[in-house]
């Protein structure tokens, strides 16, 4: 039985090259309320090490249960990811065969133009390309102007609307067709990093918690359905599992990108490690446990100022019930909400290795009540 101190094991060090199960994740398609590719995976992953389970939303779940001689019952850490990305759904198409769309999530509208996608229907996947008038025949005055989405169509090299009809129907979804690469320094671009990051965070921060033992407290990781447009997930799974404090983990943004003001977002650069939030919404005693355990393991991290909402599903966990003690751990990344987003893997890493080592240190008593 390990040290309730003690840090997760020597097999927690940043891998090489891509984890398979974060690069399956990624390659998956799980528009928002549509995640059940990468849910299955992400279930499949965890039953290796938890109980495993699927809500009516489709959040999974995974519970590793605490060590022996922990209090009877244990309190419970929730640790949460969410599972959904952002895409596109069909809502016209006309006569001529061409898809009329609206965005599932934020989308900048500029990064749409010329992608090619990847349309989920009822007989499987269709590949379209988003066109729009090309800049030759743009009157002077509209060439300077933001495109928008509802100048939009996708093409799916359909010769009229009959033959569209019968392969796509009114609210089929789609992502951008972007496979996940590899860069120099450890760097990976994707679509999804935001978030099947943190949704493989927390399985791996379960998988080092299972494999150190467990600890005085039941650790539920959650990859989180519906993050995109509701916070769906993290409300109900929140609200099921009543946990006794809960650390969400995102994505925010690296400000080692052009462009980016550090004196409104703060220093958060790749390489940088994990991102610790601080603000109104969130437990200073749960920010502390991060800093102290960061600072026992040498894990580099640095810390975000959150004002008022943050943005993610700790603004729906928080208020949970009657309140959950709440921490958010962040994953810096470039390009956010767009097919090149970018990473450094050993940010996710240190994240993950960072969150087992924390829950290692909670004691059966511990609380963070006011």
């Amino acid at each position: 039985m390990s040290d309730p101190q003690q840090a997760p094991p020597a097999d927690s060090v940043a891998p090489a090259g891509v984890p398979p199960l974060l690069r399956q994740l990624l390659v998956a398609r799980g528009p928002s309320g549509y995640e059940g590719a990468p849910a299955a995976i992400w279930s499949e992953a965890a039953r290796a090490f938890a109980e495993v389970s699927t809500d009516v939303l489709g959040t999974p779940l995974a519970i590793v249960p605490p060590r022996l001689g922990a209090p009877q019952p244990p309190p419970r850490l929730l640790v949460m990811g969410h599972i959904d990305e952002i895409g596109l759904i069909v809502t016209h198409i006309d006569d001529e065969g061409y898809l009329w769309f609206r965005a599932v999530g934020g989308w900048d509208a500029q990064i749409l133009v010329g992608q090619r996608l990847v349309i989920d229907t009822r007989d499987g996947p269709v590949t379209g390309v988003v066109g729009k008038k090309p800049i030759h025949l743009l009157r002077e005055e509209d060439v300077k102007k933001v495109a928008h989405i509802r100048e939009m169509h996708i093409d799916i090299g359909a010769r009229d609307g009959d033959q569209a009809r019968a392969l796509v129907r009114i609210g089929d979804v789609a992502v951008i067709d972007a496979e996940p690469a590899e860069l120099p320094n450890g760097r990976l671009t994707s679509r999804a990093l935001d978030n099947r990051l943190g949704a493989f965070v927390a399985l791996e921060a379960a998988r080092l918690l299972a494999a150190a033992g467990g600890a005085q407290w039941q650790l539920a990781a959650v990859a989180a359905a519906q993050e995109e447009i509701t916070f769906g997930g993290s409300r109900t799974s929140s609200f099921a599992l009543e946990p006794d404090a809960a650390i969400v983990v995102d994505v925010t943004h690296a400000t080692d990108a052009p462009g980016i003001e550090v004196k409104e977002s703060g220093k958060h650069e790749l390489g940088s490690g994990p991102v610790l939030s601080r603000g109104s919404t969130l437990k200073e005693g749960l920010f502390e446990l991060l800093v102290g355990t960061a600072e026992a393991e040498r894990i580099p991290f640095t810390i975000e100022a959150s004002a008022r909402a943050t943005g993610t599903d700790a603004d729906a966990v928080h208020i949970s019930r009657g309140g959950v003690p709440t921490a958010l751990v962040s994953i810096p990344i470039r390009y956010m909400h767009s097919p090149v987003e970018l990473v450094q893997l050993d940010d996710v890493d240190a994240c993950a290795r960072l969150i087992a080592a924390a829950a290692l240190r909670l004691q059966g008593d511990t609380s963070f009540a006011r």
